[in-house]
């Protein structure tokens, strides 16, 4: 077998690249980063701040996927502890793309105990990049924290 061959492909109209494997096109983090959160602020704009997480969640769901984008809504996600997989009800609010998760929240403010329930996420699926967004506040650009897992490679 060959091994597989990864080579960056420039999109035409930005600055942003894509890395391509087996003639699918993977956008790295960061760019799906940035339509998330594009998509998120479309989503505050629309609704505003005052409605309930899952409220936030669908919509935005619902605006990923129309941009085309792989999402699945509370993924299970397992802990394993002394080598034994324990069902123990985390689920992620979003994940898309199998890369970026996005941990929605609908609070007076976002405090350390969110960051670290999404860097936990991070850290059980072996995930890179997290977003925590809070949809309650006046400008959403302020309720976006990234969360990275600092992965050794």
């Amino acid at each position: 077998m060959k091994p597989q061959r990864t080579q960056r492909v420039y999109a035409k109209n930005a600055k942003n690249f894509y890395i391509k494997k087996n003639n699918k096109i993977n956008m790295i983090e960061n760019e799906i980063s940035n339509k998330i959160i594009g998509t998120a602020i479309e989503v505050h704009k629309a609704l505003g701040p005052g409605l309930l997480e899952s409220a936030y969640k669908e919509c935005l769901y619902f605006k990923l996927t129309q941009l085309g984008l792989n999402v699945v809504k509370e993924k299970p996600i397992p802990l394993i502890f002394e080598e034994v997989k324990l069902d123990c009800g985390y689920r992620i609010d979003l994940l898309v793309e199998n890369k970026v998760i996005v941990e929605i929240k609908s609070v007076e403010a976002l405090n350390d105990i969110h960051i670290a329930q999404t860097l936990t996420y991070l850290k059980l699926g072996n995930f890179k990049l997290g977003l925590l967004i809070n949809f309650n506040i006046h400008t959403l650009k302020t309720g976006i924290k990234r969360v990275v897992n600092r992965l050794e490679q």
